[in-house]
């Protein structure tokens, strides 16, 4: 059954079909399989609509908006232009400020793709006119644009929680460190390459200028402030601060800004609309297609026949690693999520891992396969807003994979990466 499953997905993606189309028809197929017939299709509806329930859901729609309404109003900017003023000026200063806008911008939106055309849009001009290849700044763009995933608020860490009924909270403060040393690897790559480059640096900025653009900045800044100290200051749940980031983000573009007008709630709230009608259409389906497979007990075979019960905890982690960096190479991050999370679960709970741990490494796979072809999904937004060729978008990549895959390998020695900030807050 989970061989005929697997071929009329990959059979249905070949042919063109969206991620939702290939899920639902293997879900029905494997429910005919197991009932012999449609006659009970209301269980299956009825799982669907559970995968819908969990209130904590709630949050990613409200992220999603909050994070189109700084894509268009002046937050990303005013975030970069304050980035810019302090390191533009050092060797390989302008790609350290891009990798560190993108965490700045992950860190208020929670979307790996509104990272890339925030922060992507105006600084991929300025690297081209200071001396950086096309290639690199590509490359740099999207997979540091992936850090989002791992910075609250992270909209993968968000379903991952659901799914395992793992604290979101814990996972949130738990993706802090490995997001940060990331950005420190990239800063280090990125002054590598402008000084074999010879590329050369901006101008240096006056203190009145950094004083400026740190008075722009500070608005936008509170953004992390309300999430991060807001969750664990007790203050309210990560749903409500889900909320909070919305009203702050009107407030900030609409009343204290004013870059955004009236018609623009419109577009923005149409936009918000569309994104979640497929993120949560896939979270029904998937949840209908992992009950579908664990009423037929399809994870325990496939874990039975790669040996893993046997594998011990590192183990069972690397196994995780390469299960979800190869799938998200292929299929949306979400989709990943919501069919192998239940797979390993098994695994997971036989081995006595920390399911924050185990998250941690499961979104940074996910943010991995964001940026990796043949299919990675900021390799396709790059090309539709940037509008280059396939082959120049992921010609710079292999040195950032290869530094991510890195930073799986080093929260696997030493979990205490992600797990000391999580450590501290929940003791």
């Amino acid at each position: 059954m989970g061989m005929t499953l697997m071929l009329i997905m990959i059979g249905l993606l070949l042919l063109g079909f969206p991620m939702m189309i290939p899920l639902t028809v293997a879900s029905i197929v494997g429910f005919v399989m197991m009932f012999n017939g449609l006659g009970q299709m209301e269980t299956f509806i009825q799982q669907m609509m559970g995968g819908l329930r969990p209130a904590s859901l709630i949050a990613v729609p409200m992220f999603i908006l909050a994070a189109d309404i700084m894509t268009r109003g002046q937050s990303a900017d005013r975030l970069i232009n304050m980035v810019m003023s302090f390191i533009g000026h050092v060797k390989g200063g302008l790609a350290i400020s891009t990798a560190t806008s993108c965490t700045l911008f992950g860190a208020v939106s929670g979307s790996t793709q509104a990272t890339v055309v925030a922060v992507g849009s105006p600084l991929r001009p300025k690297m081209l006119k200071a001396g950086y290849s096309d290639s690199f700044t590509l490359a740099l763009i999207i997979n540091a644009s992936d850090i989002a995933f791992l910075i609250p608020p992270s909209i993968g860490m968000i379903i991952y929680g659901i799914i395992s009924k793992t604290s979101i909270a814990e996972l949130f403060i738990a993706g802090i460190g490995p997001g940060l040393m990331i950005l420190l690897m990239f800063s280090l790559y990125s002054l590598f390459y402008a000084y074999k480059h010879n590329v050369p640096t901006e101008a240096k900025a006056t203190w009145s200028e950094r004083g400026r653009s740190v008075r722009q900045a500070i608005w936008p800044l509170f953004f992390p402030v309300i999430i991060v100290g807001g969750i664990y200051g007790g203050i309210f749940s990560p749903t409500e601060a889900a909320a909070v980031c919305v009203l702050y983000a009107l407030l900030l573009e609409f009343v204290i800004f004013k870059s955004l007008k009236m018609p623009d709630i419109y577009r923005i709230a149409k936009s918000t609309g569309l994104i979640t009608a497929v993120v949560f259409i896939l979270v029904a389906v998937g949840n209908g297609f992992s009950w579908i497979i664990s009423f037929a007990q399809i994870p325990q075979a496939v874990l039975e026949s790669v040996g893993i019960a046997d594998a011990g905890p590192v183990g069972v982690l690397v196994t995780i690693c390469i299960a979800f960096f190869i799938a998200c190479m292929f299929v949306d991050p979400i989709v990943v999520i919501l069919v192998l999370t239940p797979i390993f679960a098994p695994a997971i709970q036989a081995t006595g891992l920390d399911p924050v741990l185990v998250g941690v490494l499961i979104t940074l796979q996910v943010a991995i396969g964001s940026a990796t072809p043949p299919f990675g999904c900021d390799i396709f937004t790059a090309i539709a807003i940037f509008k280059r060729p396939y082959w120049e978008v992921i010609r710079g990549t292999p040195p950032f994979i290869f530094m991510l895959v890195a930073s799986a390998g080093l929260i696997i020695a030493f979990p205490q990466i992600a797990l000391f900030l999580r450590d501290l807050a929940f003791p």
